[in-house]
């Protein structure tokens, strides 16, 4: 009889272990489902004595602050082309007749539009062929005139600068551009 009952006792001590552990466990997993952000926020009692650093792992990258504000953002890209094609046709980078809405149509980032508008003019190349090389998209436009090979993919600008001209400091001229381009955003606060 005394036996019985200390297995009984042992049973219960560890059913009710099992129990505050397993409960334990679903209060740190948080609740799942439809309500979740509301019943997460009711249960704060209990993240007292847990960390404030978020268990998220997608909380962990931090986001560019200015992202939202970045030339590429859908509502502002067109408005800073539009600022910029008036600058860049004063500095010659961009043909009278064209605009950089029209010229940066193929690129995805609008940085690296003009790091090819700038070193197609400081090196004098067609624009059109270094566009083709750099993203890879082939337009239309008569590529026939491109001196040197114009590639299926996109390429870095460095290696489209050192395919269409192979005697130039395509590291260099690539940094160039780059900077060129870096300063044109920043001078219109972008």
């Amino acid at each position: 009889m005394k036996r019985s009952s200390l297995v009984v006792a042992f049973m219960t001590l560890g059913v009710s272990l099992s129990m505050t552990i397993g409960a334990e466990r679903a209060e740190a997993q948080g609740p799942a489902g439809a309500g979740a952000s509301t019943a997460a926020q009711g249960s704060s009692s209990s993240s007292a004595s847990h960390s404030s650093r978020s268990l998220n792992p997608i909380k962990w990258v931090k986001r560019d602050k200015g992202s939202k504000n970045s030339p590429d953002s859908n509502g502002s890209r067109s408005d800073v082309e539009k600022k910029l094609t008036p600058k860049l046709r004063a500095q010659g980078v961009l043909p009278a007749n064209s605009n950089a809405t029209d010229a940066c149509a193929a690129f995805t980032a609008l940085n690296e539009c003009l790091a090819a508008l700038h070193a197609s003019y400081n090196l004098a190349l067609e624009f059109v062929c270094l566009r083709a090389n750099v993203t890879g998209v082939h337009t239309n436009a008569d590529l026939s005139g491109c001196k040197g090979a114009i590639a299926d993919q996109a390429e870095s600008l460095k290696k489209a600068i050192h395919e269409l001209s192979p005697s130039a400091d395509a590291k260099g001229a690539a940094k160039n551009a780059e900077q060129q381009a870096k300063d044109d955003l920043k001078d219109l606060g972008a």
